[in-house]
């Protein structure tokens, strides 16, 4: 199981027991492979408060950094096991904080209504939610996408009940099909099938506003 990720302010990660302190990263990473249980955590511990400190400075929002990386220990742990150990564990896991950090930037530098054209045309493709306002934009940035915003808010409150629901969850909070179906207990199929149906309805009723 993957260690979860506190937020730095405040509660830190266990302390890893004295031997595993010692290792250097591979050496960490090979005993993680090799079954340790604690091993992970210690490569939590020894990079996270690095890592979001990058982050932070990299995209200016101490929160959603958090959530990166969060994101960041979830990919390492899926993929460690490919992980070349003849190369260096730090360059490797930087790689992948500022590859999510790039993202975030470039998501945020999209034009709101080319987002939700691209939204429109592929939907699956596009796990995110839609995001209105970063607050470094000019003025005029930031009236465009209130607009925007309040908008899709009266959009979405045109969409029958159950429609509304996966389209929030999925759109605006950026949920997964798996919470979307545990959190209003229908099956996935339910979920998609919902979902599918607001998108269409969601592209019909926002597209003749937006010309």
């Amino acid at each position: 199981m993957i260690a979860v990720v506190q937020p730095t302010h405040g509660v830190q990660p266990r302390s890893a027991p004295s031997r595993l302190r010692e290792l250097t990263d591979s050496e960490v990473v090979a005993a993680h492979l090799a079954g340790d249980a604690l091993a992970f955590e210690q490569l939590v511990t020894r990079y996270q408060r690095r890592l979001l400190n990058f982050v932070f400075r990299t995209i200016g929002d101490r929160e959603r950094g958090e959530d990166l990386i969060q994101e960041v220990f979830i990919r390492v742990h899926r993929h460690l096991d490919r992980f070349d150990q003849s190369k260096k564990f730090s360059t490797w896991i930087y790689t992948i904080a500022s590859n999510l950090a790039k993202n975030e930037l470039r998501n945020r530098s999209r034009n709101p209504l080319v987002l939700f054209q691209t939204i429109k045309k592929n939907w699956e493709a596009d796990h995110r939610p839609l995001q209105f306002e970063d607050h470094r934009n000019r003025p005029d940035d930031l009236y465009r996408k209130r607009q925007l915003r309040d908008l899709v808010e009266w959009t979405v409150n045109q969409l029958p009940e159950h429609h509304k629901v996966v389209f929030v969850l999925r759109e605006l909070e950026g949920k997964t099909y798996e919470q979307i179906a545990d959190i209003t207990q229908c099956n996935l199929g339910t979920v998609k099938s919902r979902l599918n149906r607001a998108r269409n309805r969601f592209a019909q009723v926002i597209e003749p506003l937006l010309d």
